[in-house]
């Protein structure tokens, strides 16, 4: 009968999930690999290693970037990112499933995310408070009290019993809105951001087609995503809603406004698709679509089976710019000394240095020194800041921070970045195939090469 009918098309038709599952591999029983015994020692080097260096020279004040032990042993975390109402929390509803379930997440028109959104592995659906979330030191979200309680109340998890929850987080978070001041949130937005884009091991930048507005705050986050160029996937979503051609100027278009803010010698990957679990409109490029979205299943996947590469890559990136920072301190701390005589003024002795380092060949000398990239060193405007809060006097040199037994920190930590960490990777590369070992596919920093051994 007619009515029945109408029925029938007002409901739109679903697309066929097989891919998803079988590119994930979800329906593989196989057990996860067990790293339990490269975390021991991946966690036992940070502590003897790392750790005192980065304590001694207080480093958590300048980057903010403590690594606890969760931290350590969490899974990989999947950040979505990008201007309101593009389809962030659609893809996540649709890569696990959660439509017409209680735990969907909200979507619609106008700008319905206003917290970042964990969304965590769990025996049953659950949500978590912000603020149980960061109690839990076991949890590797504990650092996110430092942003006080406003930002606690928009943070949130959930917790969903499914299968590629058991190998991946994601972190849905609030649409960017462009001429949106950020001390309207409430709590340091673009902080929070770098915190999460900082642990992140794959960052989609989603955008819909139809409203490329790329304005201040997005190019404040491209400022923010700086050296994470690795990571990044920016994804053009929605792309069913347009015709082909309009879809290629779009394209275009998009590259035309990102260029200038990613300059890199790449250009990061691009997915053009449509995430979310209707039917592709008729007369779009289906194939074309359903093979990105393959691909961008695969790049996913990539980053679950390397997350301990990755994991490793990370805290060896952690302790080099550790490295340079103690070796920053402790030139500022030498100059002063060298500096100060029985009748100077110690407090104008230092004003000088911090303003203007280069005078004392402070930052030239570590690079010199140490063969960093330029681009590794910290800005100077940050080590104002940093000795505002923390005095000059407070610290020692690094030739004093050494024990009969424990042997110098400066060595500890840069046996570390040479060897231990090093060898760390390739001890899990030697039960993978060799061709695919770590970072030439996930580019998760530089290949561990000997190049900070001093000359």
């Amino acid at each position: 009968s007619p009515p029945e009918e109408v029925e029938d098309a007002s409901e739109p038709t679903k697309r066929d999930r097989s891919h998803l599952e079988s590119t994930l591999k979800l329906n593989e029983d196989k057990p996860a690999d067990d790293f339990s015994g490269v975390l021991q020692r991946l966690r036992k080097i940070y502590h003897s290693s790392i750790k005192p260096l980065e304590q001694s020279y207080r480093y958590n004040e300048l980057r903010q970037h403590e690594i606890t032990d969760g931290e350590i042993t969490s899974k990989p975390m999947v950040l979505f990112l990008g201007p309101w109402s593009v389809g962030k929390s659609s893809m996540i509803n649709y890569l696990l499933g959660l439509d017409d379930t209680p735990y969907q997440l909200y979507t619609g028109a106008e700008p319905t995310t206003s917290e970042f959104t964990v969304i965590m592995h769990g025996p049953k659906l659950k949500t978590i408070e912000g603020i149980v979330m960061a109690a839990d030191s076991a949890r590797s979200f504990s650092p996110l009290e430092k942003f006080g309680q406003n930002f606690l109340e928009k943070l949130i998890g959930i917790e969903v019993p499914h299968k590629l929850l058991e190998r991946v987080t994601f972190v849905d978070t609030p649409g960017i809105i462009e001429n949106r001041k950020q001390q309207e949130r409430g709590y340091p937005f673009n902080d929070v951001c770098q915190w999460f884009i900082d642990r992140a091991d794959l960052i989609f930048v989603v955008f819909d087609p139809t409203k490329l507005d790329v304005g201040l705050e997005l190019e404040m986050l491209f400022r923010q995503l700086k050296g994470r160029e690795s990571q990044i996937r920016i994804i053009l979503n929605k792309a069913d809603s347009l015709a082909t051609q309009e879809l290629m100027r779009v394209y275009g278009a998009l590259f035309w406004s990102l260029a200038p803010l990613i300059n890199v010698t790449e250009p990061p990957r691009v997915y053009v698709s449509s995430f979310w679990p209707q039917e592709y409109h008729p007369d779009t490029h289906k194939d074309l679509f359903l093979k990105e979205e393959i691909s961008l299943l695969e790049d996913l996947n990539q980053v679950i089976e390397n997350r301990m590469e990755n994991k490793i890559a990370f805290i060896r990136q952690h302790a080099i710019r550790v490295r340079i920072h103690a070796l920053l301190v402790d030139r500022y701390l030498q100059t002063y000394k060298d500096k100060m005589t029985f009748f100077s003024d110690g407090e104008l002795v230092f004003r000088d240095i911090v303003e203007d380092p280069d005078k004392f060949f402070i930052f030239k000398s570590i690079l010199a020194k140490t063969n960093v990239s330029k681009f590794d060193l910290p800005n100077r405007e940050a080590y104002k800041d940093f000795f505002g809060i923390n005095p000059i006097t407070s610290f020692k040199l690094l030739s004093q921070q050494c024990s009969y037994m424990g042997g110098c920190f400066l060595e500890k930590i840069e046996k570390a970045i040479t060897r231990e960490l090093p060898d760390l990777l390739g001890s899990i590369g030697l039960g993978k195939k060799p061709n695919v070992l770590s970072c030439d596919i996930t580019g998760c920093g530089e290949t561990p090469k000997n190049r900070y051994r001093k000359p």
